[in-house]
């Protein structure tokens, strides 16, 4: 029989204003925000074993954002005021996009620090691509950053995840972006069940053996994400968590970023409330930056589990 002692309370995230024991849930103000994620599609060049947005080559639920899109928002942060200082895409794989090159010159010219979340597989290393990357790394040199998602430091654990052969070609990449001159950052998993001090030396080994630039000590340069089940019993987060937890509202990703994506069929895209969350209707605010200035209830358990008491983070 399945274990259920760990199964997620069905009385739990249904209210956005109270918990299921009447409690008033937390909510989190838009305080300062610093990065516009975009959403480029979810697309993806491969199907990995626990995507959370569960992109592949099939699925294009969120569809293509086009660079005249991405600059009408920029617009609108400078309509807006916000003091962002990061412009971020993942997807999918952002490099599937055809207008990838055009959105990250777009945002650059205006003069924001810009971070991609890449495989840096086949789809960035196409000779167009290339060929863009490296114009843009010479025109704005360090204010660029590919994050490449290496979710094990060895190639056997992180094949597991994303196909065979999936190691290799994801090194081929980064030692391209190193020869190049592309800043990096890594993104890695915390599933394997060893402490984060052994994971974090495997990962030094790795950028060691490979002339890899990167810190395997810093969170924000090598960031290890805990593994999201919205099925796992977690915690609901009331408004006394924050003194109880010491921990503020203002860390949450919530309070200092949005995300942009275009749904299948939509005439316009959407802002949403996080990049964890990219179907669920209730995080979806409107498609303008002024209506994703409310505050923003923690009604989900990647709220509890990934944001307040993880402590995560999607920006480096």
């Amino acid at each position: 029989m399945k274990d259920q002692s760990n199964t997620l309370d069905p009385a739990k995230f249904r209210d956005p204003r109270v918990t299921a024991k009447g409690e008033q849930r937390a909510t989190v103000a838009l305080g300062d925000p610093q990065t516009l994620w975009f959403n480029t599609g979810t697309l993806c060049n491969i199907e990995c074993v626990n995507c959370y947005i569960e992109s592949s080559p099939t699925n294009d639920a969120l569809v293509y954002i086009t660079a005249a899109e991405v600059e009408e928002y920029l617009d609108q942060l400078d309509q807006r005021q916000w003091n962002v200082r990061e412009i971020a895409f993942t997807g999918g794989e952002p490099f599937m996009n055809p207008e990838m090159i055009d959105m990250t010159r777009a945002a650059l010219a205006r003069g924001y620090e810009v971070l991609i979340l890449t495989n840096a597989m086949r789809p960035m290393m196409r000779k167009s691509v290339r060929a863009g990357l490296e114009g843009l790394q010479a025109e704005y040199p360090g204010k660029l950053t590919l994050r490449i998602s290496v979710d094990h430091w060895s190639q056997d654990m992180h094949d597991t995840e994303r196909g065979k052969g999936a190691f290799a070609r994801t090194v081929e990449g980064m030692e391209w972006l190193r020869d190049a001159g592309i800043p990096m950052a890594v993104a890695g998993r915390t599933v394997w069940g060893e402490t984060e001090a052994d994971s974090r030396a495997g990962y030094a080994a790795l950028y060691a053996r490979h002339g890899f630039d990167i810190d395997a000590n810093d969170p924000g340069a090598t960031v290890l994400f805990p593994e999201m089940d919205d099925r796992a019993d977690v915690p609901e987060i009331t408004t006394a968590c924050w003194g109880i937890l010491d921990v503020s509202p203002t860390s949450v990703m919530c309070a200092s970023s949005r995300m942009v994506v275009k749904r299948r069929g939509a005439a316009k895209p959407a802002v949403l409330a996080c990049t964890l969350l990219p179907y669920a209707p209730e995080f979806e605010l409107g498609e303008t930056l002024e209506q994703a200035e409310r505050d923003v209830a923690l009604n989900h358990p990647h709220c509890a589990k990934f944001c307040v008491l993880g402590g995560a983070s999607c920006s480096g």
